[in-house]
């Protein structure tokens, strides 16, 4: 039953909407000032008030602005004997849901008010069905680098302040990215990716500013840009080492001036945005080699975190292993499978040089191939993404070892397990693209570069 509060100086407008409103079956309160109203209103949970506009102890106008203050969803139709549409304009403006004159018609009044509780069920219904498809995983791990990082997150993400956050492929920067915005002061507003490296170098500058329909050949229509919709949360700026000296510089001075211009446009646009950069390089490095702006640098890294590789933090693999079975078998729908000892150790001693995305990846294969209990034998056969065991009466056969001689320089072999393990995940997912994206936790623009570098094809 939805509870109602009535905000009105006269007795009889007060008797009357109580009288019809209990007639439809609402839990009806009255008062007959706005300051007696505020505090009910942040003591109790009402559906909607009904308030008056001329009062005598409080202006209608104020008790709505402190109303809202208290209770932002708190939907509010305004009533007065004296409405004009100014005054509708302005209780709009406030952020009145409705506007109804004295004597209320009954058929208005009831329709008014139904729409304002639908507006409110839909509103809270939005914001529970938005934590749950936003739900942030939690950042796992008791060893000192992951509480140091914990307790950094929890002192710089209620600042402004600029964060560049580094490490290497699949240890873990977005989900840092994605903490800081959570408990930061903007997590109501979104968060906006951009991975650098997906982009071309020739598209970046409209995808991060907008463009102007025919500023270029291909631009049909106006379109805005990544720093636009951040406005008012956080841009996360992924890979930013890769990020062409061009956009280098318009990055620069939207963080100087807090401002952006569109690709062939003139007119400048504020922007309130929180930008925070992740990078696998070593952008000192860069920086020396002319790749990178020195300036552009010292504005982002105003906080530094630092996030290890998975090499450096073993002692986390348990917790994090029993993390991903559960989550994995429950996605799955089946029973949470069990892990033996040994099969810890087995996996605290690989080289992980995918990092957690490897981890992850690898607790799903064991998930799949394994029986009840998953053993260290278990771990040693299928620890090689880019050779699948072959399963025979025998259990499950080990995989063959790769010719590391085969290989002149660490990149190359680097290219070998990505485009194998690239290779692997498709034929997994019968060449979903889009599936095998999601499954290894990159973007689907990303993966198609990946195919069309690694010259892969379907069936070869």
């Amino acid at each position: 039953m939805a509870k109602i509060l009535i905000i009105d100086d006269e007795r009889s407008i007060r008797n009357t909407l109580r009288e019809i409103l209990e007639y439809e079956d609402y839990e009806v309160e009255d008062v007959d000032n706005g300051v007696d109203g505020l505090q009910l209103i942040e003591k109790k949970d009402y559906d909607l008030v009904l308030c008056d506009i001329k009062m005598n102890r409080m202006d209608g106008m104020e008790v709505l602005t402190e109303g809202l203050a208290i209770k932002p969803d708190l939907p509010f139709i305004m009533i007065s004997g004296h409405g004009t549409v100014e005054t509708a304009v302005e209780a709009s403006k406030k952020g009145a849901f409705d506007f109804i004159s004295k004597p209320p018609d009954l058929n208005r009044l009831l329709i008014t008010v139904r729409n304002a509780l639908d507006r409110g069920s839909l509103v809270v219904e939005a914001k529970v069905l938005k934590r749950k498809v936003s739900k942030v995983r939690s950042i796992l791990g008791e060893s000192q680098a992951i509480l140091k990082i914990k307790e950094t997150i929890d002192r710089v993400a209620p600042t402004d302040a600029r964060v560049l956050v580094t490490g290497a492929n699949g240890s873990g920067k977005e989900l840092v990215a994605r903490w800081l915005h959570e408990k930061s002061n903007r997590s109501a507003a979104p968060i906006i990716e951009v991975n650098c490296a997906a982009i071309p170098s020739e598209l970046i500058e409209s995808e991060l500013f907008g463009h102007e329909k025919g500023s270029f050949t291909s631009a049909i229509k106006q379109r805005i840009g990544k720093f636009e919709s951040a406005n008012g949360g956080t841009l996360f700026l992924d890979e930013i080492g890769d990020m062409s000296q061009s956009a280098q510089a318009k990055v620069l001075r939207a963080l100087q001036e807090n401002k952006i211009t569109r690709v062939g446009g003139e007119k400048e646009i504020d922007v309130d945005v929180r930008v925070v950069a992740a990078t696998n390089k070593d952008l000192l490095k860069e920086i020396e080699a002319g790749n990178f702006r020195m300036d552009l640098y010292h504005r982002l890294s105003v906080i530094l975190i630092h996030v290890p590789p998975l090499i450096e933090r073993k002692d986390d693999i348990p917790l994090l292993t029993q993390s991903f079975l559960d989550e994995i078998c429950n996605e799955y729908g089946m029973p949470v499978k069990k892990i033996s000892d040994a099969a810890l150790e087995a996996l605290k001693a690989l080289p992980w040089t995918g990092n957690i995305r490897e981890l992850r990846n690898m607790v799903e294969r064991l998930i799949i191939l394994s029986d009840k209990v998953i053993t260290d034998n278990d771990v040693r056969a299928f620890a090689n993404p880019s050779a699948p065991a072959a399963i025979t009466a025998g259990g499950a056969a080990p995989a063959p070892q790769t010719d590391f001689d085969q290989f002149n320089n660490f990149q190359e072999y680097k290219d070998f397990a990505e485009r194998e393990y690239i290779k692997f995940k498709l034929e997994k997912n019968n060449w979903n693209v889009s599936k095998t994206a999601d499954d290894i936790d990159i973007q689907r623009s990303h993966l198609y570069s990946k195919i069309e570098k690694f010259g892969l094809k379907r069936g070869e």
